[in-house]
């Protein structure tokens, strides 16, 4: 018997007798069904409307919530439903689908470092206005005891709120000190508390100063700062943990029994599994049963679908398209190659996050330089007059004027300013360091497939066809779900095409569809079985009767604003490289259209990540620009990435700025606008380097009062925030 359901002595038996209760029926109650899926082609109201439609008139569902930013739906449903039960409602409604690992995302379901740091500058906010609105009255010529009763309730006010909303800065700099360095939260807490303790003790001796306005300001533009860096970070979350995400959660294991649904965390090494068409391999393994092809666009960029038979090799992340496989598993958990991306995704992230942006190497002359500065002050007054209370006061103002508010704005206010510029032309800034990293880069190197390329494949000589061949081809299309059919269904329904009249349409797992059309064969498929030649680019063959083989060929269309982007970037003097792992022939034609003069062919995800280290090596400012998992590693790995809005989730995650719209046209003008704003920013840094050179001779003469050294911090703050606008 549970602590809940145990008998109590009490004087109320109801109140004993709840817990028991409520124990029983959560029991009794049934759990729901929590199932993430991840939806890489949603982009608009109006997806978002119609999945959730869909899923909402589901049976057992009880409700369905669409995050267009992640490109992600929650649903919430009956026990015992599972992804499976939903993937083929959203396909159905035209939109990509694939399960996700909802364990896997735990750590960004909640933030509550995020919650905590609101509530915080809530707090520190509310107090603040009341503060200000007693120094009014002090300021506006308030003596006497009315002076002394309004700084003590300013006091009562401001310890209570500096205690709990500055206890974020207290900590970090108390950490940073016991670890024996300094950080820009040393000088800050340093004034915060100087400023509180000086108020105090002249609020105690009835001084005609205080700070507690001063310092609860202080705090609560420095919190406003933390919370929306925290903002900023918390958007780029781990692509690592992504990859992990993607990972298929359940499998369909072989026993002498039957089949038996069973975790991917419970497979081992010699399992035999079965992979219907459609589904994700979710280990390493070797085919045993069954013919089909593979999708390996979304792992190693190739456009065409793959043949598989048994004796190949199969890795985790693979989509089975047209037959049921078997397979055995050679590699499982860690161990596979989609598992390993995620290390390398991990490795290479670690290995960014290094980057010191131009604030932190700022703090690390200007922390010691303050300190120093106040406490010669202090020293220089006491010794002069052997004033304690006059020698604190100059100490205090010292501080407050050179507290880095304005250094704590100089980046922030160029980095909205220059967010929103690019916002407005298409491209979202994830990461607060993306703009000063983007100005350094010489080199760029594309992806092809999904990036400079649609990823669509589009039949390019349907003019070599007659009309009764391109019905029959029509009608043997609708019969298939491979990709090329699905395009060449496409088009030719495009053309005000019917499809012929076929009887006995069979479709071959990996070989193409069959169909009798006036008592002759036809065929549409692999080349192999159709009977067709070689060709070096992406195609599927038609056969009708006895005559010879016609091949329909494919091509992938540029992405808007590829050719412009690549243009003016090498008109600029950057390096462009396109690197995929797509055929030689494939990238070689796309380099030789788009003028790229250095091209990679047929590199997995690992060559990539570890040509961009070699770039880096070389001492290049790498730009990684790519959409799929097979570039997700290079992505983390290079100096900044780009990648478009309809890129996989871990590859937009690893990215640090995102492509909203179609075109590559604003990549160069990003760029342009990164270069401009780390000019701003170093302006920045100058103007209040100068209040400072200003300012502080003036404190430390003593002629500084509360009210004009927060008019000198306000005015530095003010002045490097229209610097910023300037950006616009």
């Amino acid at each position: 018997m549970t602590a809940a359901m145990r008998p109590q002595v009490s004087a109320c038996p109801a109140c004993s007798a709840a817990p028991a209760a409520e124990a029983i029926a959560a029991r009794a109650e049934p759990q729901n069904a929590h199932v993430m899926l991840s939806l890489p082609t949603i982009h608009c109201a109006n997806c978002i409307r119609t999945v959730e439609e869909v899923l909402n008139a589901a049976p057992g569902v009880r409700s369905a919530r669409v995050n267009l930013t992640m490109k992600r739906v929650a649903i919430d449903a009956d026990n015992g439903l599972t992804a499976e039960d939903f993937i083929p409602l959203v396909e159905g409604a035209g939109y990509e689908a694939h399960e996700l690992d909802s364990g896997a995302l735990s750590a960004t379901q909640t933030d509550r470092a995020g919650r905590d740091l609101l509530m915080r500058l809530a707090v520190a906010g509310f107090a603040m206005m009341n503060v200000m609105l007693l120094s009014i009255s002090v300021w506006s010529g308030a003596e006497g005891p009315t002076r002394d009763m309004f700084h003590w309730i300013s006091a009562a006010i401001t310890l209570p709120t500096i205690a709990f909303s500055g206890q974020i800065f207290f900590r970090n700099a108390w950490t940073a000190l016991r670890a024996g360095r300094l950080n820009m939260d040393v000088p800050i807490s340093l004034a915060i508390l100087l400023a509180v303790v000086t108020s105090l003790w002249e609020t105690s001796l009835s001084g005609e100063h205080a700070y507690f306005d001063a310092a609860i300001a202080l705090t609560f533009f420095l919190l406003t700062g933390r919370y929306l860096d925290h903002r900023t970070r918390s958007i780029a979350r781990s692509a690592a943990e992504e990859l992990a995400a993607l990972e298929v959660p359940r499998a369909w294991r072989l026993t002498p029994e039957g089949e038996e649904q069973v975790a991917v965390s419970e497979l081992a090494v010699g399992d035999l599994l079965r992979v219907r068409p459609g589904g994700r391999m979710p280990v390493d393994g070797e085919i045993t049963e069954g013919q089909s092809e593979l999708d390996r666009s979304l792992l190693t960029g190739e456009t065409r679908p793959v043949y598989a038979a048994p004796g190949a090799s199969v890795s985790a992340g693979e989509v089975n398209l047209t037959g049921p496989l078997v397979i055995r598993a050679t590699a499982v958990g860690r161990e596979t190659s989609l598992h390993r991306m995620a290390d390398l995704v991990a490795v290479a992230e670690a290995g960014r996050a290094n980057y010191t942006p131009l604030a932190d190497k700022a703090a690390k002359l200007y922390a010691p330089g303050v300190h120093i500065l106040s406490a010669l002050a202090f020293a220089g007054w006491y010794l002069w007059t052997f004033d304690f209370r006059v020698a604190l006061n100059i100490a205090a103002a010292v501080l407050i004027i050179t507290c880095p508010c304005a250094l704590g704005l100089a980046v922030p206010a160029v980095t909205t300013a220059a967010s929103g510029r690019l916002f407005r032309k298409g491209l979202l800034i994830k990461d607060g360091t993306a703009l000063e990293r983007l100005a350094e880069v010489d080199t760029v190197v594309f992806d092809k497939t999904g990036t400079l390329t649609s990823g669509t494949p589009e039949v390019t000589n349907t003019d070599d066809f007659t009309r009764n061949d391109l019905e029959i081809a029509l009608a043997l299309a609708e019969g298939s779900a491979h990709p090329l059919s699905q395009s060449l269904t496409a088009e030719l329904r495009g053309m005000g095409l019917t499809p012929a009249e076929l009887s006995a349409i069979t479709e071959l797992p990996g070989h193409g569809t069959e169909a009798r059309w006036r008592g002759q064969t036809v065929r549409l498929g692999r080349s192999a079985w159709v009977g067709g030649g070689q060709s070096d680019v992406t195609s599927t063959w038609l056969r009708v009767s006895e005559g010879p083989a016609q091949v329909f060929t494919f091509a992938d269309t540029l992405r808007d604003g590829a050719e412009e982007a690549v243009r003016d970037l090498l008109e600029s003097g950057k390096r462009v490289i396109l690197m995929s792992g797509d055929t030689p022939r494939a990238v070689e034609t796309l380099a030789a259209r788009l003028g790229i003069p250095q091209w990679i062919a047929e590199a997995l995800p690992q060559d990539k990540a570890a040509r961009v280290r070699a770039l880096s090596d070389e001492g290049h400012k790498v730009l990684m620009v790519g959409d799929g998992l097979n570039d997700t590693a290079a992505l983390a790995a290079a100096h900044v990435s780009i990648s478009p809005a309809s890129a996989l989730d871990a590859a937009r995650v690893a990215s640090d700025i995102v492509l909203l719209g179609r075109s590559l046209a604003p990549l160069p003008g990003a760029l342009g606008t990164a270069r401009r704003a780390t000019r701003r920013i170093r302006e920045n840094f100058a103007i209040a380097s100068w209040y400072n050179v200003i300012a502080v001779p003036l404190a430390i003469a003593g002629l500084c009062s509360p009210l004009i050294a927060a008019l000198a911090m306000s005015a530095s703050s003010i002045t490097v925030s229209l610097n910023a606008l300037r950006l616009k």
